[in-house]
């Protein structure tokens, strides 16, 4: 039986560290803001320097992993005798899952006494990193591929995803909301409150009025969906406002009791659709 090694894709948003120190394999998308072309962890652009160039009116134009990035990427992995279990970004959010899975199937005829296995996590930022985290805690306690594999695909249905977002405009671009909703809603202090569905697909779940109201929405809901047993830990991503997010993770703290979480940031290819102001919160909830 060969050893298996976890891959994901900067979409994860893992707190910086993470994937060196459990050996996870990443691969970074790219993105075009200001003129120039950047890798996802480009050291020449911060995370709040990428977020003030965004509240500056620039706007970052996103670019899939593509079929020869993947292989590239993947081949060194099965040439140390690796087998790879990889937990991609909704494919109903980018291609990258797509592109990374005719990635193995080309590859799986070249490497055949290995396995390549490519989960579509039907999750977006630190979602996505949530189940990773889950995938690192049950390959440590020696699950084999196929037991992780297993584990994972039961957790997928129950990765909660909440966010609410500083500005609609944002949305708009992205054709969640109608300019008209925009400018409303902007004028009224309107903040929407939305999640991630079954079908990895990005979907409001309503709306109130204020940005301290849409932070406390977010844990009201996730009083109502989290499952108490097994939601040890959750995480939070945020667009260039920590105080904001630590103010969610306060509560959920003062509230439920549990002291485990990270706050990360989103990164810039999701960022480019959610905007700086974003907060994101997820947990392990009864269903999504």
């Amino acid at each position: 039986m060969n050893p298996f090694v976890l891959v994901t894709d900067s979409n994860a948003d893992m707190v910086p560290g993470f994937a060196a120190a459990n050996h996870v394999t990443e691969m970074e998308l790219t993105y075009t803001i200001d003129g120039k072309t950047h890798r996802c962890h480009d050291p020449e652009l911060s995370r709040p320097d990428f977020y003030a160039l965004m509240r500056s009116g620039k706007m970052p134009i996103t670019a899939q992993i593509n079929l020869e990035d993947a292989i590239a990427k993947l081949t060194p992995l099965l040439d140390a005798g690796n087998d790879v279990l990889a937990i991609m970004f909704s494919s109903a959010l980018s291609g990258t899952f797509n592109s990374v899975r005719l990635a193995a199937e080309e590859l799986s005829a070249k490497y055949p006494n290995q396995r390549l296995v490519v989960l579509d996590s039907l999750c977006a930022s630190a979602g996505q990193g949530l189940l990773l985290d889950r995938a690192v805690r049950y390959q440590e306690a020696g699950m084999t591929l196929e037991e992780c594999e297993a584990k994972i695909r039961d957790d997928i249905p129950h990765m909660a995803h909440l966010f609410t977002v500083d500005d609609l405009f944002h949305l708009h671009r992205g054709g969640r909301v109608s300019v008209t909703a925009a400018v409303v809603g902007s004028m009224l202090g309107i903040k929407p409150v939305l999640h991630v569905d079954d079908a990895g697909r990005l979907v409001p779940t309503g709306k109130v009025r204020g940005r301290k109201a849409s932070l406390l929405t977010l844990v009201d809901n996730m009083e109502k969906q989290m499952d108490r047993e097994r939601c040890d830990r959750f995480f939070i991503s945020h667009g260039d406002c920590i105080d904001d997010a630590q103010f969610v993770a306060d509560e959920i703290s003062r509230r439920f009791g549990i002291k485990n979480y990270s706050i990360s940031y989103v990164g810039p290819t999701v960022g480019a659709h959610s905007g700086p102001g974003t907060v994101a919160l997820f947990f392990y909830a009864k269903q999504r």
